[in-house]
């Protein structure tokens, strides 16, 4: 783990009207972003987010990355970041970690005014897999035990369905990120791949085709979930309510005010989202209760 910090060549402009009283305290402020892509490309993602709320918020912004989901989870426990993009699962396990301390405070919503997204399975295209019976006693990836796409939606599902992963499938091992996921489908080390999909053009694996990590048509998808609802960006509860309510404020604006810094952190030319609106920990819980179901498991 560890910490960037990335300067904003801008100048301040008129900073909106939030309270004054935190900032003696908060003189940094630090958010979490998790390794669902390689690093450079997520830190080079979050930059312009970085300048946008430096200049907002009028206090110096610093990015922490983590090697991998729990990494970031870890950090909003022991009280290292103040906020942090989640998936449903991490957020779930940040809310387990510290016993209810951490609240989510909004999402992205998609054109189609939807706010969640889906798990599929992806394989080579010209493998001849064509369901998710194709894949038994073959190998299948899964992104990270934090992530909800890449591990707790599809394994939950899967194992609901009669697909026990253990079993069903020759080798289930974590390839660490989504992309990495995905590059091993396309290169022959897994048969089969977990990864997140919102709609026909979001996703990553449009994303990985944009930046030239894969070509169109490489992958395939045999298996999708049931609607995930989609990552919060979240918050310690022990935080100074003027610092979340300034952050909440200045961040649901960003897609009206800053709307081409909206655009790539939401993915970039791949991106179909319009909006951030808010979501409350009610609208997650049904991943806590996956996660204890996991744990449950694990004991029997």
């Amino acid at each position: 783990m560890r910490l960037l910090a990335t300067t904003a060549l801008i100048a301040l402009t008129a900073l909106p009207a939030v309270a004054q009283d935190w900032k003696t305290d908060y003189r940094i402020v630090r958010f979490g972003i998790l390794s669902g892509e390689n690093e450079a490309d997520r830190i080079a993602r979050y930059e312009p987010m970085v300048a946008y709320l430096k200049e907002k918020l009028g206090v110096d912004i610093e990015i922490f990355s983590a090697g991998n989901y729990d990494g970031v989870v870890q950090a909003l426990a022991a009280g290292q970041i103040e906020f942090s993009w989640l998936g449903p699962s991490a957020y779930a396990a940040a809310w387990t970690e510290t016993n209810g301390g951490v609240v989510p405070l909004f999402t992205s919503q998609q054109n189609d005014d939807s706010v969640g997204y889906y798990s599929v399975v992806a394989t080579r295209c010209d493998a001849g897999y064509n369901t998710i019976d194709d894949l038994k006693g073959k190998t299948m990836a899964f992104a990270d035990p934090d992530s909800a796409s890449g591990y707790t939606v599809p394994y939950y599902n899967l194992h609901a369905q009669g697909y026990v992963p253990e079993e069903f499938f020759g080798a289930v091992p974590f390839s660490g990120s989504h992309e990495a996921g995905i590059m091993g489908v396309v290169n022959g080390q897994f048969d089969g791949a977990a990864t997140h999909w919102t709609n026909e053009t979001a996703g990553n694996i449009q994303r990985m085709v944009s930046k030239d990590m894969i070509k169109e048509g490489d992958v395939c998808i045999v298996w999708t979930s049931p609607l995930i609802m989609a990552s919060p960006f979240t918050a310690r509860t022990n935080l100074p309510a003027g610092l979340i309510e300034d952050m909440k404020k200045v961040m649901m604006a960003m897609p009206t005010d800053a709307p081409e810094v909206f655009k790539q952190v939401s993915g970039g030319e791949a991106s179909t989202s319009k909006a951030y609106v808010p979501v409350t920990h009610e609208q997650y819980q049904i991943l806590i209760d996956m996660r204890n179901w996991f744990k449950a498991n694990r004991r029997s």
